[in-house]
This record gives C-alpha cells, structure tokens and sequence, in this order.
C-alpha cells in the first residue's frame, strides 16, 4: 500500500558514518552532531547509520537544484561492454541499458551535463549522443 501512494524522488546520500566524516571535516564528532541538527531543524538533511540524504531544499539552496538530463547514446555494437565499462565510472544518477534505435540512457544532474558529454564524446565505441533536459515533471 505503501508503494502505491508515494511519490518517486532523487536522494543524494552521503554514506559516511559521521565518525568518518568528522574526521575529514577536521572537526570532533560532537560539533559535528551540533550542525547536522541544526541542518535537520531545517530541513535540509535526514540522517541514520551510516548516511545523510540532502534534501529537495538543500540541493536548491547549493545551487545543484534536481533537474535531470537524460543522455541517449548509440554505441558500436563490438564496442558495447568496454563502453558501459567506462561509462559506469563516470558520475550520473542511473544509467540503463535498453533496445530500440539507441543502447544505453544516461540520467545525469543538468549541472554536469557538459561535462559528462564531454568525456562520453571522447570514449572510443561511442558512435553518437543526444540530450534531453527536463524542464518540468508531470507526475
């Protein structure tokens, strides 16, 4: 029931302990706990074991907003597995492979959209990309 009435959402999870993430910020645990409250009394995060999502609130207040851009890329057939390969590495939300006139789509944050085109151009086996920019969501 429960998957039946909620909505889909992009989650960017920061899956650090907050020991870890003490330690990098060169800061005690304590004072870090002092500002994941304040940022959770926000809004701006939610925080378990092991992680913390950023919120919808705080994406918009980075600047990173969540518009997504979806590449569509037709690749040389003998070419495929060492392109996926690559193309794993690379940073994007999801990445799917599917039939049809195109191989593989790509769901990347619009605020790296050039710059992932940029290094998929330069993959050997990638014969040709196209973009698509969500400009609003439906449903």
């Amino acid at each position: 029931m429960l998957f039946k009435i909620s909505d889909s959402t992009t989650v960017f999870t920061v899956k650090k302990t907050q020991n870890e993430l003490a330690k990098e910020l060169n800061i005690t645990r304590q004072a870090l706990n002092i500002h994941l409250r304040r940022l959770r009394e926000e809004g701006l995060i939610r925080t378990g074991r092991g992680f913390i999502d950023l919120t919808r609130k705080a994406l918009q207040i980075l600047g990173a907003g969540t518009s997504e851009a979806f590449v569509f890329l037709r690749v040389v057939p003998s070419k495929r597995e060492q392109v996926y390969e690559i193309i794993k590495s690379l940073p994007s939300l999801r990445l799917f492979r599917v039939t049809g006139e195109i191989d593989l789509i790509a769901m990347v944050p619009q605020s790296q959209l050039d710059s992932f085109l940029e290094r998929v151009s330069s993959i050997e086996g990638v014969e040709s990309t196209s973009s698509h920019v969500i400009i609003s969501t439906l449903k």
